[in-house]
């Protein structure tokens, strides 16, 4: 009976029916279900799925009910649950109530970390792995993948440069995503002369490789070695993918590249039949719009097939504003207040913009339209980071 109970639960959450198991769990709890690690592990699966933290609050009470607290891999995957639901305080209380921690356990904890809102519970997670580390807590491919994410996301070079040391050590470099990863975490922190190094060492390169490097590149201003980087991978018969387009795009719109860029943009829409999201787009806008060619940044935005977002409007009134160009600046003004009359940030812009032509009449405008929309200035705040 407790078989084919778990089989009927299992199956629906491996097929991605998540809600249709919580659901099946329930009735079958009214039958009067024998309840058992086996049949609580792919529910609290179900639960992380979709983010369901009632009913995996639940679960926890009945593991605890029936004194299945001291399995590890029941515990596991509570604490997986509680990390997928962003409930970072009940995620770490299982990890400290574990009897006994695996690997899984410690990657989990810092998975949730990872994933927390605020920028103190991200960084924290560089600090827990150090301390498991120390405590003498065993470390896989994911842990040291999960951890140089972070180490990317914070620019924290100095930990990055640490556990590319005890990669090495463990001869985890031989294995492509931490690989990729690394090269991905010194383009982050700028150290492009890095990046390079640890990207050739990798034997058999992969999609991920090249576009690590390209949107590094990108970010670190460095257009045309984005754009060599492009071409190679190309040579190479590696085929890119929207992020590896997006990393180049980006790249082009920093350096002005306009004539390279719509060469990247055609070679993504008509060579690889790729359909383009709002952030290539925006891109695109950025790129003819910093360079100064509004009008074709303007045209570009009214033939696009998708209406734009608020991002792609504040980048293109932003260069409208540095061009001084009023017209634009006050169509593209208009339709950021419409897509979004709650934002602070469009209303200062567009009122610094006509205060430094001298239009005091609409800067007047703008701030009654604040005050008529309960609109208040947000004040600046300043997230530091020691790592």
């Amino acid at each position: 009976m407790n078989l084919s109970c778990v089989k009927t639960i299992t199956s629906p959450v491996n097929r991605g029916k998540s809600r249709y198991a919580i659901t099946l769990f329930y009735e079958l709890q009214k039958t009067g279900l024998k309840c058992t690690e086996f049949i609580l592990s792919p529910f609290l699966r179900a639960c992380g799925k979709l983010a369901a933290l009632e009913e995996g609050k639940q679960a926890h009470c009945l593991l605890l009910k029936h004194g299945f607290n001291r399995g590890v891999i029941l515990m596991t995957s509570l604490l997986d649950m509680y990390s997928k639901c962003n409930d970072i305080r009940h995620a770490y209380n299982v990890f400290v109530e574990m009897p006994e921690r695996d690997v899984v356990a410690t990657n989990s904890m810092i998975s949730a970390l990872c994933r927390a809102c605020s920028n103190s519970e991200k960084s924290s997670a560089l600090f827990f792995f150090e301390r498991m580390r120390l405590e003498g807590a065993k470390i896989d491919v994911i842990t040291v993948v999960t951890v140089l994410s972070i180490c990317a996301d914070f620019a924290a070079l100095v930990n990055g440069r640490h556990i590319h040391g005890l990669v090495i050590n463990y001869g985890f470099d031989l294995y492509l995503p931490v690989a990729n990863a690394i090269v991905d975490m010194y383009a982050k922190c700028g150290c492009m002369e890095d990046a390079c190094l640890c990207f050739k060492h990798i034997s058999i390169k992969n999609v991920v490789s090249w576009t690590s490097l390209i949107a590094g590149y990108g970010k670190n201003g460095q257009g045309i070695e984005a754009l060599m980087a492009f071409d190679a991978m190309e040579r190479y018969g590696v085929v890119p993918n929207k992020i590896t387009f997006l990393g180049a795009l980006y790249a082009c719109s920093h350096a002005r590249l306009v004539h390279e860029g719509w060469r990247v943009f055609n070679t993504m829409v008509y060579k690889y039949s790729l359909t383009p999201i709002m952030k290539h787009y925006t891109c695109m806008v950025d790129l003819l719009a910093r360079a100064g060619c509004l009008n074709d940044a303007y045209s570009f935005i009214e033939n696009m097939p998708i209406k734009p977002d608020a991002r792609l409007l504040t980048a293109f009134l932003s260069s409208c504003c540095s061009h001084m160009n009023i017209e634009l600046a006050r169509i593209a003004g208009k339709r950021l207040l419409e897509l979004e009359p709650q934002e602070a940030g469009a209303y200062m812009l567009l009122s610094n913009f006509y205060g430094l032509i001298g239009d005091l009449e609409s800067v007047a405008n703008i701030r009654r339209l604040m005050l008529n929309r309960g609109i208040r200035k947000e004040k600046a705040r300043t997230v530091s980071l020691l790592c």
